[in-house]
């Protein structure tokens, strides 16, 4: 599906690299080697083991003079660690002169940090794309970011995917008749009403309030009608599942059919398999961005969307300089 191109230098033209060349870290190899299958090619061959010490070691097993490559690692528990693997493969990249390097982040993590809210704290955001560049990463590609103006803490190309379609697409599919999509909270708004409008759908929003720096928040208030209705409430991650759970409590209280729940990442706490695993909600939907690293679920129906697919067409059109854009057309 890849074809593979002379390397080109010429001033008159744009940098033409050869094959790719994908590799994975030790965050999520089962994604890495779904995109694989999807490009129908293989899966680098590449170390990325720890010293007893704890200091990271990445060794590529295969060639990779002036290659285009890809390095998938989101960023998931233990959190700092696959941080470092990443950084360590970038910098083992760029020494085996690597073409091209594109750190493939399904997951950012410290996206939350993404502004100075309260005195002396940092925007720890920031800091992890100043590694990254610092490392020796081209571009990145990621997945629904925290917060958009992440993007702009790069000076390097970031291509944003997003897998909203995706869920939204499922939900069509399973053909409610008068659904609500439902913002967690009015951050979150603009998110749910753009997945509302594919599903044709009515919009309510959550009014809640966080405990301090607590991962707690509660929930105050309900903009919306959901009486009778299948409620869908989407967010863009889930931790520990509290700030779900309370609104499923309010949202049947309000006499709603079913509530479902989704989410882009599943971050997903040990507390997240306590909280979620419960006949209050009635589904749970998430992708694949991330593994489950901390339990699974029992009870509560769950659905895993791959993304799979769309990481690994935007990879390709990266490589071919296509429109990733177009692919959300």
């Amino acid at each position: 599906m890849v074809p593979s191109a002379p390397v080109s230098r010429s001033p008159l033209g744009p940098q033409v690299y050869r094959e790719m060349a994908v590799f994975s870290g030790n965050a999520h190899r089962a994604l890495a080697e779904a995109v694989c299958k999807h490009l129908e090619m293989p899966l680098g061959d590449c170390e990325v083991t720890q010293f007893s010490n704890e200091e990271v070691f990445v060794r590529f097993l295969d060639n990779i003079r002036e290659r285009d490559v890809f390095l998938i690692q989101p960023i998931v528990s233990p959190v700092n660690t696959r941080l470092m693997e990443l950084f360590v493969m970038i910098d083992a990249a760029k020494r085996a002169s690597a073409g091209r390097i594109t750190a493939v982040v399904p997951y950012y993590a410290y996206g939350r940090s993404d502004k100075k809210d309260q005195p002396r704290v940092p925007v720890t955001a920031r800091l992890v794309a100043n590694f990254i560049e610092t490392a020796g990463a081209d571009r990145v590609l990621t997945i629904d970011l925290h917060a958009g103006q992440i993007q702009g803490f790069f000076n390097i190309p970031v291509d944003e995917l997003t897998a909203l379609p995706l869920i939204a697409d499922y939900f069509r599919n399973v053909g409610y008749e008068s659904p609500v999509v439902v913002a967690p909270d009015v951050g979150d708004a603009k998110r749910a009403r753009n997945i509302a409008q594919r599903l044709g759908a009515e919009l309510a929003v959550i009014d809640k309030r966080r405990i301090g720096n607590e991962e707690r928040t509660q929930a105050m208030g309900l903009i919306g009608d959901v009486d009778g209705h299948d409620c869908l409430i989407v967010d863009d991650e889930i931790l520990t599942g509290s700030t779900m759970m309370s609104a499923v409590r309010l949202l049947n209280a309000r006499g709603a059919r079913s509530v479902s729940v989704a989410c882009v990442h599943p971050v997903m706490s040990a507390t997240a398999f306590e909280v979620l695993d419960s006949p209050e909600l009635s589904e749970l939907v998430f992708t694949d961005t991330l593994p489950l690293v901390h339990g699974t679920f029992k009870s509560v129906p769950t659905t895993v969307l791959s993304v799979a697919p769309l990481i690994g067409d935007a990879m390709y059109r990266i490589h071919t300089g296509g429109s990733v854009g177009a692919l959300f057309r």
